[in-house]
């Protein structure tokens, strides 16, 4: 279930590491490779960027928490990727879901 949306990579860019990417972090997770999406986010920079400023990855890790261990091997991960793709910079950020307020189909994830 953990959703990684990626900021400052084209779809295009991150199709071809998508698939290695899910096996690393579901090998990592201890979990499988359809618990993850993976999505890019187009967004337009209004202000502190420029056109001739080099790329700059964001990606935003939504999951329910794993531990520090865990959250570390994932980062490492997720930025050796990126940074494989020509991207000379990558921030990685976790957002912790709480089962309490996670629903599928209406229904709380915890029981």
């Amino acid at each position: 279930m953990p959703h990684l949306l990626f900021r400052g990579l084209e779809a295009d860019q991150l199709r071809t590491a998508a698939a290695p990417l899910a096996e690393e972090l579901a090998a990592i997770c201890g979990c499988g490779t359809d618990n993850f999406t993976m999505s890019c986010v187009h967004t337009s920079d209004v202000f502190g960027a420029g056109p001739q400023d080099p790329v700059f990855a964001f990606v935003e890790i939504g999951w329910f928490e794993r531990g520090q261990d865990i959250r570390n091997q994932c980062a490492e991960a997720v930025t050796k990727t990126v940074l494989g793709l020509g991207v000379q910079e990558v921030e990685v950020v976790f957002q912790a879901y709480r089962e309490d307020s996670y629903y599928i189909n209406g229904k709380p994830v915890a029981g």
